[in-house]
């Protein structure tokens, strides 16, 4: 991807292919970084090229500024997106990251090139839906984290590490507040397949947060839940990647 001298690169080849059929962009949940998605192009079709936003303030970014708006965050990755976009390609975001790709596809759409064939959201309600839980990333930091332990949306790993903790507190503040100030403006659904895929142990996202998704969907729409929690992502990821594998043969074929 050819960028200006010194412009940050907002996504990264998890495995480079040198002739790749398709690509499938990844949008991690808050606080996550592209090692979320370290272990997937194992997993699917060699000839599907994975690229893992690159958000600010974690991973190979961590010394930047993370962003407090998923407007932000789409308008950036938009742009940063749109020099990879020669190959059929799809989209999935993860909780957070399931805003930022619908955002970002909105984007492309509305600009000169075409949006994603396949919509792929975890573990996010729809975005038309209203947040359920009141905002928390203005809390004190004790009452932060217990609200972070109560609503299951943070890996169970970084509370165990409290020097990791401290670290994280910026970005998960900086990450909720991109969430919880998210505003849905009405648009027309994205002419795209959309599947939604959640977890049966999910506390965060009801079936029926996931079955709006259907409304956003011009295309095909599809839901899927698996074993697991707010993370089925991990929890289930053979699971979750075969049916991904199965859809993205649709780009490839």
């Amino acid at each position: 991807m050819s960028r200006q001298p010194g412009s940050p690169e907002w996504f990264r080849a998890l495995r480079p292919r040198p002739a790749p059929r398709a690509r499938l962009f990844c949008f991690p949940y808050a606080g996550g970084s592209d090692f979320v998605f370290r272990e997937w192009p194992r997993h699917l079709a060699p000839d599907v090229e994975i690229h893992a936003a690159l958000l600010p303030g974690r991973a190979s970014r961590i010394s930047a500024e993370p962003l407090t708006s998923i407007s932000a965050m789409a308008e950036r990755l938009a742009e940063g997106v749109r020099p990879l976009l020669d190959r059929p390609f799809a989209f999935y975001g993860h909780s957070m990251g399931a805003f930022i790709a619908f955002e970002v596809a909105r984007r492309l759409r509305s600009g000169a090139g075409a949006g994603p064939a396949h919509l792929f959201v975890g573990g996010c309600r729809a975005p038309q839906l209203p947040d359920p839980d009141p905002p928390i990333h203005g809390l004190p930091d004790e009452e932060f984290v217990a609200n972070l332990r109560r609503l299951n949306g943070t890996p169970a790993e970084v509370f165990e590490h409290p020097e990791l903790m401290r670290l994280m507190l910026p970005l998960l503040r900086a990450d909720f507040e991109a969430v919880e100030s998210y505003v849905y403006e009405p648009g027309e659904p994205l002419a795209c397949r959309v599947s939604a895929y959640g977890g049966l142990r999910d506390t965060l996202v009801a079936r029926e947060q996931l079955e709006g998704w259907r409304e956003q969907a011009a295309g095909d729409f599809s839901l899927s839940v698996f074993d697991g929690d707010h993370f089925f992502l991990q929890q289930s990821a053979p699971q979750l990647l075969r049916a991904l594998d199965r859809e993205l043969a649709r780009l490839v074929g």
